[in-house]
């Protein structure tokens, strides 16, 4: 009981708050593993002479290692703590990004991406974001937003990082640095994570903190199915100018370092999303946040189509950025708002596994677009239709909410 209450003093306190800032540091040098793939795209496509839904693959093969490793590390972590699957998963980053540099065709390089780098990151996602929804009660909401922006972080910094040395050294060698950096600075990182809350802490947390779950006239595999698709949709959508700016921008003669630059604004814009996102869930839930975000993501899409000269794709890009950057973290809010605790870590890691297909299905399905129209055109339209998706899927389950969640006094 002694080890209880100490955990249980833990919960919202100065420990709570410094494994938050752990892991948005960890998530930051982790999260490399998603967009690092995405710089080097124009590169590979030239190297290994391939066409635009080719060059695509190794994306879709990072995002498809990346969500079931949210799925696989977040059953674990519901059983023996996030450290040991987090560090098993920091060396197969570091290893990954080094075997990657010597790939010999685009196959080998897509494969690495998947198996290696795609599911090393993933503990720097949706099982960090589970494991540290359990160390707070009051400030949830906004603790799991900035731990996930530090994925946005990641796609700020790295696409501008890694421009200098692309142009003087080749992707072969940026790759292999990135490898040796994240060896030596997740590792450390993740052993800071050792603890895990006590059992009794977290049901006295559950039991003293007002949080009830929201009744709904859906059943909870419903909920959860609904979940899903909805999250595929919004990733569908989300994944056009993310994956495809920096290729976009180069077809505009703009060159990649200006889609460089775009990304790193975008995402950087994401991170003010995520957190006002994680203020406003703790205030009208984790639903109609979404909602509102994903109303918003669609409109972008849409600026996208008729603005296409360069500062106009700056503006466009930082209000999508704006508009987008707090969906998936809802989507861990919303699981925590209905789902028992002990059931975080797979029912988030389930639900991140979609948004994260739906990444990998955007992405190569707008290069598939481009290559049959010659134009991302119809590629943004298509985005704006799976946004539609997500809207009506979130307004239902609003609908079926049958009362406001019971909140702290």
């Amino acid at each position: 009981m002694a080890a209880a209450g100490h955990e249980l003093a833990d919960i919202d306190g100065a420990y709570a708050w410094l494994r938050l800032g752990i892991s948005i540091a960890l998530a930051t040098v982790g999260g490399v593993g998603m967009w690092a793939v995405i710089v080097v795209l124009p590169a590979v496509q030239a190297e290994f002479g391939v066409d635009r839904a080719g060059a695509s693959l190794p994306y879709t093969a990072t995002m498809i290692g990346f969500a079931l490793g949210n799925v696989f590390i977040g059953r674990a972590i519901d059983r023996v703590g996030y450290m040991l699957p987090a560090l098993v998963a920091s060396v197969a980053l570091g290893i990954g990004f080094i075997l990657a540099s010597m790939a010999s065709s685009v196959t080998q390089f897509a494969l690495v991406q998947g198996v290696l780098i795609g599911a090393g990151s993933s503990a720097t996602f949706g099982p960090l974001l589970a494991d540290i929804s359990h160390w707070f009660r009051l400030r949830r909401g906004i603790a799991v937003t900035a731990a996930a922006s530090g994925n946005y972080l990641a796609g700020a910094i790295w696409p501008v990082a890694m421009q200098p040395f692309l142009v003087n050294e080749g992707w072969r060698a940026t790759y292999l640095g990135i490898g040796v950096i994240c060896l030596v600075t997740t590792v450390p990182l993740v052993l800071m994570l050792r603890r895990r809350p006590h059992a009794a802490a977290l049901h006295a947390v559950a039991g003293a903190s007002g949080f009830k779950a929201k009744p709904i006239d859906l059943s909870p595999s419903a909920l959860q199915a609904l979940l899903v698709i909805a999250g595929l949709g919004c990733c569908v959508a989300m994944s056009m100018p993310q994956v495809h700016i920096v290729a976009y921008c180069a077809d505009l003669g703009y060159g990649v370092a200006r889609g460089s630059e775009m990304l790193a604004l975008m995402l950087g814009a994401g991170i003010v999303s995520r957190l006002g996102s994680g203020m406003l869930a703790d205030r009208i839930g984790g639903i109609r946040t979404l909602l509102i975000g994903s109303v918003l993501q669609g409109l972008s899409l849409l600026l996208y189509i008729p603005f296409d000269g360069l500062a106009s794709l700056y503006v466009v890009s930082f209000v999508f950025g704006l508009s987008q950057g707090g969906i998936v973290p809802c989507y861990a809010i919303i699981v925590r708002e209905y789902m028992p605790a002990a059931e975080a870590g797979r029912r988030v890691g389930v639900v991140i596994m979609a948004t994260i297909a739906g990444m990998a299905l955007g992405g190569w399905m707008s290069g598939w677009i481009y290559d049959l129209t010659g134009s991302y055109a119809a590629a943004f339209l298509n985005g704006i239709a799976w946004n539609l998706l997500n809207v009506t899927i979130m307004t239902l389950i609003l609908f079926r909410t049958r009362r406001p969640l019971v909140r702290p006094a």
